[in-house]
């Protein structure tokens, strides 16, 4: 009975983070195509049309707030690892799902580097095309042996 109780935790905990991925992506797609002049104002806006209340995605809002504050350190880890891809022409979404599993590695000591890259994955899978999920995981597994922390761990 212990171990259902403890993997139906996770699966909400896990469930809940993913929820909260998806809205980071969402929002990170948005304001790439169209970025707002007040941030916090879209961010209220975009919180407001979701299925849960505001206070559910506290995470995504950390990751979207991290992810742009740092979007020219992401950027530059794409361009060095996106071989023979023009920046420009990289779809906008697999851009998002990039940016913001690089932030997590980067910034986010307490996501350890292989869930980020899993994430990733699992999001590319969802919103880009078949493809874009070798793409993804081509960047993001070079960059990983270049991390200063444990892959696997996460340091709080």
């Amino acid at each position: 009975m212990y171990c259902l109780v403890f993997a139906s935790f996770d699966t909400t905990h896990m469930s809940r983070r993913r929820d909260n991925r998806i809205a980071a992506v969402q929002f990170l797609y948005m304001w790439e195509a169209n970025p707002p002049e007040d941030l916090a104002g879209e961010l209220c806006r975009f919180f407001e049309n979701q299925e849960q209340p505001r206070e559910y995605y506290g995470f995504a809002e950390e990751l979207i707030n991290g992810t742009i504050e740092h979007v020219e350190q992401e950027d530059d880890v794409i361009r060095e690892y996106a071989k023979n891809w023009d920046f420009k022409r990289i779809a906008r979404v697999d851009l998002a799902i990039l940016r913001l599993a690089i932030y997590e590695m980067l910034y986010r000591r307490d996501i350890p580097p292989v869930v980020s890259i899993n994430e990733a994955i699992d999001l590319s899978k969802s919103f880009s095309i078949p493809d874009a999920k070798r793409f993804i995981n081509g960047i993001l597994d070079q960059f990983k042996l270049k991390l200063d922390r444990p892959l696997r761990d996460a340091n709080m």
